[in-house]
């Protein structure tokens, strides 16, 4: 995975489908290089231990704690905040262990499947019924079902959820005379690409992830397998890195991004992209939704200048990602019913409420709830891309999000462990073909042997 600072980044079954646990070595992998620095033990039932990502959303909640949810409860938080990578491997270091050193950690939807597995995780089911305030129904269903597990308990709480759209210049398109579809296909989002490309100094037509990273250059690239009839493996785990269908959406990402992409696309992430994008540098942007807050925040260059679209298709009907930080609730904490009311408070209409009315309502950790996108005050900050956001977030389909049968859940990666591995060596392949050092045909045949060994493992 990339090493940015994790506030300019984001990674962000149909019935019968196998959520393999990877072998011991895949999870002891996770493990390797963990810290052993961090949190403070608890004392006291008051007393709340809380191990969460440093994004700048989770910074914002640390410093509204005090002041509102202890304040209203007696509950104290030691809150331990870490970059994602250091994050991934403390968390999955105590939880693993069962260690209980923390009561409530932050964790993804590509975690839970295998964390609920193995037991790491505490059921939230029973907590949520009782809660009535909470209002477990508003949550957007496709962050419910990406929380819940194969036993059919639900095993985490959003903290904010995204998808992925296309942003676009309207002034630049308007200015070359040209129209973006509703709702674009990639050859059409490639044709526009060539002709905004230089429509403005040091202007490129797009900005496309191009660094290494399981959750930088795979998640865009990943979506365009999708929607173009590719998949990392078969039902039965059979590697397909150098099928046509794999080969081709490889091709067209890295031509694409080649001919028309930002300058020194194989180290750009969504860190750069959202850079460029908020300089004038680049015309078209795909990635996070998360995005767009960044662009239409007070004080950015281009406020009230970009145009969002649905993410590209080709063979599907959609194609964007699914994507949530949310908490979760070690197994072995004994503080279970105060874990529960800071995880209830912190997914809370109510939380969103004081961080719109505190610090702006384009901050609000949105993407999670129904009512955010009824909520006048959210509109008025957010009325350019809440409603794309939305139906992004509502048409993604983590169960079947290409043309094929696939054996675990997923759409901008493969729910397993062995894949943050995996997707990290194929995506340095794939950096290497876009900064030109090898063929596309060349990294894909490198992928592939690669892919089948984790295919073999989990048969």
């Amino acid at each position: 995975m990339p090493l940015l600072p994790l506030q300019q980044r984001r990674f962000g079954g149909s019935n019968g489908i196998r959520v393999r646990v990877g072998a011991s070595a895949a999870l002891m992998a996770l493990l390797a290089g963990c810290s052993g620095a961090g949190g403070t033990s608890s004392s006291g039932g008051d007393t709340l231990n809380v191990l969460m990502v440093n994004n700048p959303q989770m910074v914002e909640l640390q410093k509204l704690t005090a002041d509102n949810f202890t304040k209203e409860t007696g509950i104290k938080v030691n809150f331990t905040v870490l970059p994602e990578n250091d994050v991934r491997d403390k968390i999955t270091q105590d939880f693993s262990n069962q260690a209980g050193q923390y009561d409530v950690a932050t964790i993804s939807n590509f975690e839970v499947p295998f964390y609920a597995k193995n037991g790491w995780l505490h059921p939230l089911d029973e907590y949520s019924a009782k809660d009535k305030a909470f209002d477990q129904g508003d949550i957007l269903k496709p962050l419910q079902e990406s929380l819940t597990a194969e036993d059919g308990k639900l095993y985490g709480e959003p903290f904010y959820g995204e998808s992925s759209f296309l942003m676009y210049r309207k002034d630049v398109f308007a200015a070359k005379n040209l129209t973006m579809p509703a709702k674009p296909t990639w050859q059409q989002v490639a044709d526009l690409a060539a002709k905004v490309d230089g429509a403005q100094e040091n202007m490129k037509g797009i900005c496309l992830r191009g660094l290494p990273g399981w959750g930088e250059v795979i998640a865009p690239l990943t979506t365009v397998v999708n929607t173009m009839g590719g998949t990392w493996f078969t039902k039965d785990w059979q590697a397909q890195l150098t099928s046509p269908e794999f080969t081709k959406a490889t091709q067209f990402y890295v031509d694409l991004v080649r001919n028309h992409g930002q300058a020194g696309a194989p180290q750009s992430g969504y860190a750069e992209c959202l850079n460029n994008m908020t300089q004038g540098n680049s015309a078209m942007w795909y990635d996070a939704t998360a995005g767009a807050g960044s662009l239409e925040a007070k004080g950015s260059p281009v406020k009230g200048k970009i145009g969002y679209v649905p993410a590209p298709v080709d063979k599907t009907e959609s194609s964007g990602w699914l994507y949530t930080w949310a908490w979760g609730m070690q197994k072995a904490s004994t503080k279970t019913e105060s874990a529960w009311k800071f995880i209830s408070w912190a997914s809370s209409k109510e939380y969103e409420n004081l961080v719109g009315e505190q610090i702006g309502w384009a901050n609000v950790p949105a993407g999670k709830r129904a009512s955010t996108y009824a909520n006048p005050d959210y509109l008025k900050d957010a009325a350019a891309f809440a409603e794309v956001t939305k139906e992004a977030i509502a048409t993604a389909n983590p169960r079947d999000p290409g043309t094929q049968p696939r054996p675990t859940v997923g759409i901008q990666f493969v729910d397993i462990p062995e894949f943050t591995d995996l997707g990290t060596k194929v995506s340095q392949e794939i950096s290497a073909a876009i900064a030109g050092k090898k063929s596309v045909a060349e990294a894909l045949k490198t992928s592939q042997a690669l892919a089948e060994k984790v295919g073999k493992e989990q048969q």
